[in-house]
């Protein structure tokens, strides 16, 4: 079994605004990354404070996203070169994982 050395990365937002659709965008059509999910959470809240969550009285349209991919190490430095234009500080959280490739 051959095992690989990847780098992952967990990305922080919220539903508001077009942000995770340009980051989608980007992953998908321009760098072609390897796998990416989208998690979308029931509550969290960041820095600020402010508490993003769901009820069943309230269906709110700014829950708290989280955006995940890997890929090989120097294809994830160069990816988060430029994601540091686009997104806020403190928002990627990346660590250095094996896959196994069968």
């Amino acid at each position: 079994m051959k095992v690989s050395d990847i780098i992952m990365v967990r990305i922080y937002l919220t539903e508001a605004g077009e942000l995770q659709k340009t980051l989608l965008a980007k992953l998908h059509d321009e760098e072609k990354v390897r796998g990416v999910t989208v998690f979308r959470g029931i509550s969290g809240f960041g820095r600020s404070g402010i508490m993003h969550s769901s009820s069943l009285l309230d269906l709110s349209l700014d829950l708290p996203l989280v955006i995940e991919f890997f890929d090989k190490p120097e294809k994830i430095k160069r990816i988060l070169t430029h994601l540091r234009e686009i997104l806020p500080p403190g928002h990627v959280v990346s660590w250095y994982a094996h896959v196994n490739e069968g």
